[in-house]
């Protein structure tokens, strides 16, 4: 229960010349079509096995939401086969299948029923429904009277009321304070944890690299990439950034994580190394030790403007800290080509144990999406020890300092035992 199969799919829509040609074809079926088939989807292949997480990526009309409406049954393939083991419960569209003059009790039990639920295990989950959604006495007022977030509540909370064999959700659920997309997210987790599949579209990474096993990239109806999420966000954040004359390459490091470079070409990253308080390349650092990112650059055209930006990763890919020479006031203008730069930022390891790798971008303005030179993840990866300070849990050090007053004494004395 909860595999999902999808071989050869693809969806096309009838485009019309005019009005007249539909109305043509639909009176004479027989002979020359009169239309052609606009292809949104096409050879589409992947395997989820039971209780796996994928998320699926892509920019703006690259068919996430089909793909999603074809494996939900809301929408017919044109060829291929999809198949889903297991009941399945979906959170497409905020809102989708409610009536806007019914109360949101009344179309809680309707999107229950939609759901294959039974009267009487859906009069046993409304209450379930109502606290999770916590939107109070609007679960009594009509759908109409709510906002798009409580719409996102109360559809979530109705899908999600019973743990399904397959849950699919779409962009929906960023559309939540913050506070219920924390909520939301911990809810799916449980699920993964109990053996759900998991079928989600986002473009947030973080959703994506902490609750995914598997990331699948679309681009114009295609599959463009499939890989651990890390790899595949790495790869479609480079091709959001490119434009005319720009590459994408990718290549295995010696440790196995994928470094992704994409850019221009007009500035290169010519040399990169950490280095410790002795001025001394390393690749470990101790806890709260001072450090050195050096980095080398050389123009290769006329560039009116230059920003160097460098990020932290922990070993899942999550960003620690960023920053760039632009946010730091201290941008480069009217560069030639063959100037040689070297960069020096200084920053204290105050970081947790584990591996970390350091992704740069040479750009012309804050974002690489504006003008991308060069693009290098993975360009660098260190590690970070603890022998000399606390044993402290997480990847950033605070330092913590603590005073215990006991009956109104300002301190008392510590076992240090």
């Amino acid at each position: 229960m909860g595999e999902i199969r999808v071989t050869g799919l693809g969806k096309a829509y009838k485009k019309y010349p005019s009005q007249w040609s539909r109305l043509a074809e639909w009176v004479f079926p027989v002979g020359k079509p009169r239309h052609q088939d606009h292809w949104v989807l096409r050879d589409i292949d992947f395997h989820l096995q039971a209780g796996e997480a994928v998320g699926i990526v892509g920019s703006n009309g690259a068919g996430k939401s089909t793909l999603l409406k074809l494996i939900t049954g809301t929408i017919r393939p044109s060829c291929g086969s999809i198949n889903c083991g297991g009941r399945v419960a979906a959170l497409l569209e905020l809102g989708m299948g409610f009536h806007p003059d019914f109360t949101g009790r009344q179309n809680a039990v309707m999107g229950g029923q939609l759901l294959g639920l039974s009267l009487d295990e859906i009069d046993r989950l409304l209450p379930e429904i109502e606290a999770f959604a916590e939107i109070g006495e609007y679960i009594d007022q009509p759908v109409r009277t709510y906002s798009s977030g409580m719409q996102m509540r109360l559809a979530f909370s109705v899908a999600t009321a019973q743990r399904p064999d397959i849950l699919i959700v779409d962009e929906a659920l960023s559309v939540g304070d913050s506070y219920f997309q924390h909520k939301s997210f911990e809810r799916i987790r449980s699920f993964r944890r109990e053996g759900t599949t998991l079928l989600i579209v986002s473009h947030d990474r973080y959703a994506i690299q902490t609750i995914c096993d598997r990331a699948i990239l679309l681009e114009a109806g295609r599959v463009r990439m499939q890989g651990l999420p890390v790899d595949v966000l790495d790869y479609y954040n480079a091709m959001m950034a490119e434009r005319d004359h720009q590459t994408i390459n990718q290549h295995v490091l010696p440790d196995g994580r994928v470094s992704t470079v994409s850019g221009s070409g007009e500035a290169a990253i010519t040399q990169v190394t950490l280095l410790d308080r002795h001025g001394m390349p390393t690749s470990f650092a101790e806890v709260g030790d001072p450090l050195c990112l050096e980095v080398g650059v050389q123009v290769r055209a006329p560039l009116p403007r230059l920003v160097l930006g460098f990020l932290l990763k922990d070993r899942l890919g999550q960003a620690v800290y960023g920053i760039n020479t632009h946010r730091l006031k201290q941008p480069l203008s009217e560069l030639r080509p063959g100037d040689e730069l070297r960069y020096r930022f200084r920053f204290p390891a105050r970081l947790g144990k584990g591996s970390y790798s350091v992704t740069l971008s040479l750009s012309r303005e804050d974002s690489h999406v504006d003008k991308n030179y060069e693009w290098r993840d993975n360009a660098l990866v260190f590690h970070v020890v603890n022998t000399h300070q606390e044993d402290f849990v997480g990847c950033s050090w605070l330092n913590a300092e603590v005073d215990i007053g006991v009956n109104g004494a300002d301190s008392v004395a510590v076992d240090q035992a």
